[in-house]
């Protein structure tokens, strides 16, 4: 389905950076109109100005924030109908077992509670039909790592989400995408230095190659789903 002007619409959570940044800017090379969702407001009003109106929404706000979720997804749907929602946003807390306080935990939870509320929200405006949720998460999803006990453990709750949402709508036009990327050289990192090195960081996975894989399997016109997508970066 496709709005007035004839593009398919997406909701890319997370859209101003990094690899919710390159799977915005790749659809709408592809022609789709993106309503991109993300709290850092000058970087929105940037990309708004970059891409024109007829090819980026921004929406700036708190992923977690149930009224903006709503608010947000009524000015969506009144363009047409929702095509894709990339659930993508989400924030890291990198420390030792010891080192987290419940600030920390909230942090890693918003990305979950926004999965949530951004799903439930899109499934509602579309009748729960011909939609597909594509839910970022991370390798971490798949594991437990020595310093990411928080993160791991809300990544795993994203998993868990995704998995009922499969099982929940098996059989019909709603389709639900698992996306696991391990490591990414974008600003994720930066603030956590002491865990990863920057030398380390820069031998992650590059944001514009790995949002063309994710989309190669994620939008493409077979009749089929790639019901889950795992990818690890080279190791050199």
């Amino acid at each position: 389905m496709t709005t007035a002007t004839g593009k398919r619409i997406a909701i890319i959570t997370g859209s101003a950076l990094g690899l919710g940044y390159e799977l915005a800017r790749q659809l709408i090379e592809r022609g789709w109109l993106v309503a991109g969702i993300d709290f850092n407001a000058e970087r929105q009003n940037e990309l708004a100005e970059r891409f024109g109106a007829d090819s980026y929404h921004a929406f700036v706000g708190d992923v977690s924030d149930e009224r903006f979720v709503n608010e947000s997804i009524a000015q969506i749907a009144a363009l047409g109908h929702i095509d894709l929602l990339i659930n993508n946003a989400g924030q890291p807390s990198f420390k030792v077992p010891t080192g987290y306080v419940a600030a920390d935990v909230d942090k890693c939870l918003k990305g979950l509670k926004g999965m949530i509320l951004w799903s439930v929200a899109t499934l509602k405006v579309c009748d729960e039909r011909n939609l597909k949720i594509a839910n970022v998460m991370s390798t971490a999803a798949t594991r437990g790592n020595a310093n990411e006990s928080v993160y791991c453990a809300t990544k795993w709750g994203e998993k868990g989400y995704t998995q009922s949402l499969k099982a929940a709508y098996k059989g019909t036009s709603v389709k639900v995408v698992g996306v696991y990327p391990g490591g990414i050289d974008t600003d994720f990192y930066r603030d956590s230095h002491d865990y990863v090195s920057l030398d380390k960081q820069h031998s992650f996975m590059n944001p514009a190659e790995l949002a063309e894989v994710i989309l190669f399997n994620l939008v493409n016109e077979a009749n089929l789903t790639v019901s889950d997508i795992l990818i690890e970066r080279n190791y050199r």
